[in-house]
């Protein structure tokens, strides 16, 4: 199967102002918007119906590569895989750079609760793609559990968090590891240089990997996800980084979930310090932390005194809200913060800079 040029796989106009309507981060599905008042609950009920509605009526997403069928060339590719009885949508973006003969990272990129594979592969809001293309890695964006068709308003079990994905148990590590395996067929993959990212709920979910999939995974950035897992025993040590802005009104800095979220869609969210003091403890690291990076804004702390090589890191914006560091992507009335690049802070933490 020929790609697409890479330069012109963008998703449609349309299918981004539905997503960017629902997909606010962990206000997984329309129905985690908040209610406000009476007459504004009345108002987003309403716009809510009229976008399921919307996405009923789209079809599924239609794969146009054989999930094994080797990928020569650069350029995008959708692919569809039936696991555990679902059928499965992922999005793969093989970069300018790549030349078969050469071993090539790759980067499992996942999306937001309510969001798609679609809205976090838009270069426009998160620039992964070009990021991909500058770096010479392998990006791939897999689809959530969606109760709809087109695979809209999906999430992922990421263990106590969130919504259908989690109330069904969908198997979303099964899903991932399936994935992986199949580029490992199709691609030059760097088998050292797996590693992955998510935003929200998606950074969620790259704890839950990072748990249950160590053998695979090398290393995790969520950005705006704190470890929610119900357990974790990781064979491995795993790399860290963890990127969140102090004034997150959804995942909170401290602890609990926002007011904008709907209590029985997501949890009662662990902090950012007890998540880095648990994955310090999982990577058995010790002494302080050393600051690594410092600017108007934003810092970050690294233990690099961890078992295996490990590493734990944590970067904190001052503002930026719920929402992607250096992205476009605004989530609610809060513009996200540009006092780091999430994509530069994390692809040189991934290399060992």
């Amino acid at each position: 199967m020929k790609a697409r040029d890479a330069s012109v796989a963008r998703p449609p106009l349309r299918t981004l102002f539905g997503a960017a309507l629902c997909a606010l981060g962990l206000a997984v599905g329309a129905t985690a918007l908040a209610q406000e008042d009476a007459s504004k609950g009345s108002f987003r009920d309403r716009m809510r119906q009229r976008l399921i509605e919307r996405q009923q009526a789209q079809p599924a997403p239609q794969g146009d590569t054989d999930a094994k069928a080797p990928l020569t060339k650069p350029g995008d590719y959708t692919v569809t895989i039936e696991q555990g009885g679902l059928k499965r949508a992922y999005k793969v973006h093989v970069p300018v750079t790549y030349r078969p003969a050469t071993p090539a990272p790759l980067l499992v990129a996942m999306h937001g609760g309510g969001g798609s594979m679609d809205l976090q592969a838009s270069d426009a809001h998160y620039g992964l793609i070009s990021k991909s293309d500058r770096e010479g890695f392998v990006v791939v964006f897999p689809n959530g559990f969606s109760q709809l068709a087109s695979g809209k308003f999906a999430t992922w079990n990421a263990g106590n968090c969130c919504a259908a994905a989690r109330d069904r148990n969908a198997d979303d590590v099964g899903f991932i590891r399936q994935m992986v395996e199949n580029l490992f067929l199709q691609l030059n993959i760097d088998r050292q240089k797996v590693f992955a990212t998510g935003m929200s709920n998606g950074g969620l979910m790259a704890h839950r990997l990072a748990c249950e999939a160590s053998d695979l995974f090398k290393a995790i950035a969520p950005v705006a996800g704190t470890d929610n897992t119900k357990t974790c025993t990781p064979t491995n040590p795993v790399s860290v980084l963890l990127i969140h802005a102090r004034d997150d009104d959804h995942v909170l800095f401290n602890g609990g979930a926002g007011k904008p979220l709907k209590a029985s869609t997501v949890t009662d969210f662990t902090s950012v310090p007890e998540t880095v003091s648990r994955w310090v403890g999982r990577n058995g690291c010790t002494g302080a932390p050393q600051r690594v990076l410092e600017v108007p804004g934003a810092y970050c702390d690294r233990y690099v005194a961890c078992q295996g090589g490990a590493r734990v890191e944590l970067c904190v914006t001052e503002t930026g809200g719920h929402s992607w560091p250096g992205g476009t992507k605004a989530r609610g009335n809060k513009a996200g913060s540009t006092a780091i690049s999430a994509d530069d802070v994390m692809w040189d933490f991934f290399m060992g800079r």
